[in-house]
């Protein structure tokens, strides 16, 4: 038999017009399934969870099918309870699908601790850039009989004396003790 006359057969055409047929029922079940396992066309409104607590946000979230995820947290914002949402992903009123995950980010409880650096024996005009830099304000400014003149003799923390290694949190006020140039 030639292969002209087995393309042109009845049995050929049957299953050509077969698997056609075939296809197109798969192709149609298979969205049909898709549409309904995806959930085409529903979805959830991301609710506003800034400045609310874990567990606010948890409850919210749940009542809208959604999921929480605590991504991180971030600076201490003293704008917003401590623990509480400062940032959200996506944001509120987005449009998404039930069990999607919002990712949150956390107000921690204070600021972080910082190294207080050795500051002994600077000029006053080294150490003030050096506390800003790293956070620290610089407090009173008292001045002592010693040759140095802005010298850095002394560091204190709330009336108690601070030294170099100390942990600090951010922002803290550091009151000086400067030399005033005169002989002790």
């Amino acid at each position: 038999m030639s292969i002209i006359k087995f393309l042109t057969s009845k049995t050929f055409l049957k299953q050509i017009l077969l698997a056609v047929v075939a296809v197109v029922v798969l192709c149609f079940i298979m969205l049909k399934w898709l549409n309904a396992s995806t959930n085409h066309g529903e979805f959830q409104t991301v609710p506003d969870l800034t400045g609310k607590s874990i567990s606010v946000a948890q409850i919210e979230l749940k009542e809208n099918k959604l999921v929480m995820q605590i991504q991180d947290s971030a600076n201490y914002n003293p704008n917003y309870p401590k623990f509480s949402v400062i940032e959200q992903e996506p944001p509120a009123g987005e449009k998404v699908k039930e069990n999607r995950k919002i990712y949150i980010t956390l107000n921690p409880s204070g600021y972080r601790k910082i190294v207080v650096p050795n500051l002994m024996e600077k000029t006053f005009r080294q150490a003030k850039p050096t506390l800003e830099a790293l956070g620290f304000k610089v407090g009173k400014l008292t001045y002592q009989n010693n040759i140095g003149k802005d010298l850095v003799l002394k560091m204190t923390h709330k009336g108690k004396t601070i030294n170099e290694g100390d942990m600090l949190a951010k922002t803290s006020v550091i009151d000086l003790v400067l030399g005033n140039g005169n002989r002790p």
